[in-house]
């Protein structure tokens, strides 16, 4: 008994260890999906891994290094929300859209990389069920502004 707890408690071990890997000029793997941004200047895309788990949102885009240029991540909720985000022991600066119920964007911050407590937290004004986090500067590069619509197809 005790050497096939072993073994499970080593696959986990190794299945934990293959799922948070980053590949090298993306978003984590898990999840992988497409957001779509309207924007006044046309589409914008947005390759990202879906964070909609409480676990998944908590480890984030944490300890990736090499995030390609239209890579990133969409946290969705169940229902509108005010939590904050925070940059603990993420290396890469970047920006976030908070979009409502609606799809469209609430408020855009940009974040900064913070290697150790106490990190400042980034939030919302207004209530919202997602957020896409994108390497710096992406959203303003790309002409997105509050007001413009987010979705994400699988």
């Amino acid at each position: 008994m005790r050497s096939a707890l072993a073994l499970l408690a080593a696959v986990s071990i190794a299945s934990f260890a293959a799922c948070s890997s980053e590949p090298a000029g993306g978003p984590p793997a898990a999840g992988a999906a497409v957001a779509r941004i309207t924007t006044s200047g046309g589409p914008v895309k947005l390759r990202v891994a879906i964070a909609d788990t409480e676990a998944a949102r908590e480890r984030g885009l944490q300890g990736v290094t090499d995030l390609a240029a239209d890579g990133g991540m969409a946290f969705l909720f169940d229902s509108p929300t005010r939590t904050g985000f925070w940059m603990k022991d993420t290396p890469t600066p970047l920006s976030i859209a908070f979009w409502g119920p609606d799809g469209r964007i609430v408020a855009m911050r940009n974040m900064a990389p913070c290697p150790a407590d106490p990190c400042p937290t980034y939030r919302s004004a207004a209530p919202f069920v997602g957020a896409l986090e994108a390497n710096r500067g992406f959203f303003a590069g790309h002409g997105v502004r509050v007001g413009d619509r987010v979705a994400i197809v699988r």
